[in-house]
């Protein structure tokens, strides 16, 4: 039995000299807080749908990745309001909202000139509507909210433990509070599958 005891210990330990733990490369990042965002020049974000992810670029260089939550119907491209989709394609921030009933938000300029060129010819805008939107795109303001497209989406804080939006992009409180605090209005934001 020591014969037993003492081959599973040297086997162990050597193993364990044999092997790098899994933490290894990141030992930083587990000692010291995560490097924090400051002064970002021409500020690009990228939401990665399928990775749960969003990249801060300052020009194209990539400064920070933080875990994300969607709508509670994470796959689709966004379609009409209350489909619990997260849209896809090209907005930029309309709006920072300090006083969010989720912490602090972004407003993101859902719905788009695609939106609206799809509303309009599935028959969920008219011809008003569509116009209205294109003109705000023009303008870098805010589109449109209430038609059947939907509206109200937002880059948001209260946490990413699931997907639970009605169509945001949630963070948890802290990181919303770095980006909110290093972009501006005007920021570019390309939503991907």
């Amino acid at each position: 039995m020591a014969l037993m005891a003492s081959i599973s210990l040297i086997s162990a330990r050597q193993f364990l000299s044999e092997t790098s733990s899994p933490y290894e490369d990141n030992k930083a990042s587990f000692i010291t807080a995560r490097p924090r965002l400051s002064s970002v020049d021409h500020p690009r974000i990228i939401v990665r749908k399928h990775d749960r992810k969003l990249e801060v670029y300052s020009d194209k260089r990539l400064l920070k990745t933080y875990k994300i939550a969607l709508g509670f119907n994470p796959e689709p491209d966004k379609e009409r309001e209350g489909d619990g989709a997260t849209p896809e394609g090209e907005f930029y921030i309309f709006v920072k909202n300090s006083k969010s009933a989720y912490y602090l938000s972004l407003g993101l300029s859902y719905p788009n000139e695609d939106d609206a060129r799809r509303g309009l010819k599935d028959g969920l805008i008219n011809t008003a509507e569509h116009d209205a939107i294109l003109e705000a795109i023009r303008s870098k303001k805010m589109p449109p909210q209430h038609t059947k497209l939907g509206g109200l989406i937002y880059i948001h804080g209260h946490g990413t433990a699931k997907d639970w939006t009605w169509g945001c992009v949630a963070l948890e409180n802290e990181d919303i509070k770095e980006l909110f605090d290093n972009v501006e209005v005007g920021t570019p934001v390309t939503i991907r599958h």
